[in-house]
């Protein structure tokens, strides 16, 4: 049998996202823009928390966001509703954006003049966690019908978000879901993450967001 060489494919793309995703960054920190990059699974409520979001910050900073789907436009026709500026990035089937997808999705935007823009980015827990896009932080959303557990499944996702939304705080009492448990495992995982509950509904806990992203803001343009 002759020997074949194996060549490690991954680990190679993934180094060369990372250099263009520090590259990214730089080019976002010049021009005093601060990327959000927003994860979660499907129907965990990220487009209305978005909404809620927005609605707090669009009259003291200028925004953007760049929603991605594999297909469908729904979610950047829900956006716009808010009257601020959106594009809708379909991904050809791939389950993530990658730093250059991210970087062609800003281009797009024309974010050179935007204190925030706001990567809502393909519902899923494992591949969106792998690829760095150049954001400024890491953000995600666990919702209480997904179940306590999702930090032992899911590691990565938890360990790279900077804060995690525990939403649907609202219907707390008609699930299985020990909050206290969930936190206890999220923070095993990852010590400096914040942790605000939130009900995208009801607009409980938003207002907490919504401050946590204007300190981020400031201190990403040096304020």
């Amino acid at each position: 049998m002759k020997p074949f060489k194996i060549l490690e494919i991954k680990e190679s793309v993934f180094e060369d996202n990372n250099r263009q995703a520090n590259l990214l960054r730089e080019e976002l920190k010049n021009q005093n823009t601060f990327l959000l990059n927003l994860m979660s699974s499907p129907g965990s409520g990220k487009t209305t928390t978005l909404v809620k979001t927005i609605n707090l910050l669009k009259d003291e900073m200028k925004i953007g966001v760049m929603e991605a789907d594999i297909d469908s436009d729904v979610d950047a026709h829900t956006i716009s509703d808010t009257g601020v500026k959106v594009i809708q990035l379909h991904t050809g089937g791939m389950c993530h954006l990658d730093a250059d997808m991210t970087k062609q999705g800003l281009e797009g935007l024309n974010t050179k003049d935007m204190d925030l823009v706001i990567l809502e980015n393909v519902g899923n827990l494992v591949c969106p966690a792998e690829f760095d896009t150049g954001s400024s932080k890491n953000a995600m959303i666990l919702s209480v019908p997904e179940g306590d557990d999702k930090p032992l499944k899911y590691p990565l996702m938890f360990q790279i978000a900077d804060v995690l939304l525990i939403n649907k705080i609202d219907v707390l009492e008609y699930f299985e879901f020990d909050l206290d448990k969930c936190i206890e495992r999220v923070k095993n995982l990852n010590p400096n993450v914040k942790i605000i509950t939130i009900s995208a509904k009801t607009g409980e806990g938003i207002g907490e967001f919504a401050d946590w992203l204007r300190m981020e803001v400031k201190r990403w343009n040096g304020k």
